[in-house]
C-alpha cells in the first residue's frame, strides 16, 4: 500500500492526464475520485513529473463536471461574487467564512441524515422529527444569511429570492 507521510491515499496524474491510484494500482477517473470524497477517504493527487500536489485541482474540475451534470449548487451571481473577493482584501476573511460555513453545512446535513434514518427505524410515522429537523435547516439558513449580510459578503436584495429567473433561451 502506499501512502504519503500524512497516511493518505496517492493518487498519481500522469502527463498524459490519467489517473493512477497507487493504493488500488490502477487507473481511476474523476469520479472514483469523486467516490473517495463521499467515502471520506483521506487522499492527495500529485503530478509525476512535478512532485508538486494538485489535490485542489483535481477537486475543482469534480466540482466543474457536477455542476455541469444536473442542478448546480452555484448560480450565475454567487460565482461572479466569488470571482470578486480574489485580489479583494476581504478574500480571506471571504475564504475563511466560506470554510465554516460548508463546513457547518457538511455537519447539519449529516447529522439530519443520521438523525431521520434513526427516526425511520424507531417509528417510521412521526413527522415530529421532520418538522424539527425543517425548523432546524431554516434557522440555519437564516443565520448564514444574516452573517453573510453583515460581513458585506452578500448584498440585501440578493436574499429578497432564493429562485433564479428563468433563462432566455
Amino acid at each position: 500500500m502506499t501512502e504519503n507521510a500524512a497516511g493518505k491515499r496517492v493518487i498519481k496524474k500522469y502527463p498524459n492526464r490519467r489517473l493512477y491510484d497507487t493504493n488500488e494500482s490502477k487507473y481511476v477517473t474523476l469520479n472514483d475520485v469523486r467516490k473517495l470524497v463521499l467515502e471520506e477517504t483521506p487522499f492527495c493527487v500529485i503530478d509525476k513529473k512535478t512532485g508538486e500536489d494538485i489535490t485542489r485541482n483535481i477537486l475543482l474540475q469534480i466540482i466543474i463536471e457536477q455542476e455541469e451534470a444536473g442542478d448546480p449548487i452555484f448560480s450565475t451571481d454567487a460565482l461572479q461574487q466569488l470571482i470578486g473577493f480574489y485580489g479583494n482584501s476581504a478574500r480571506s476573511l471571504a475564504g475563511d467564512f466560506m470554510q465554516s460555513s460548508v463546513g457547518m453545512l457538511y455537519e447539519q446535513q449529516k447529522r439530519l441524515q443520521e438523525q431521520l434514518t434513526s427516526a425511520m427505524h424507531t417509528n417510521p410515522i412521526s413527522g415530529m422529527f421532520a418538522d424539527a429537523a425543517k425548523r432546524n435547516v431554516e434557522m440555519w439558513q437564516r443565520m448564514q444569511e444574516t452573517l453573510m449580510k453583515s460581513s458585506g459578503l452578500m448584498k440585501p436584495q440578493a436574499s429578497a429570492s432564493r429562485e433564479e429567473p428563468p433563462l432566455d433561451d
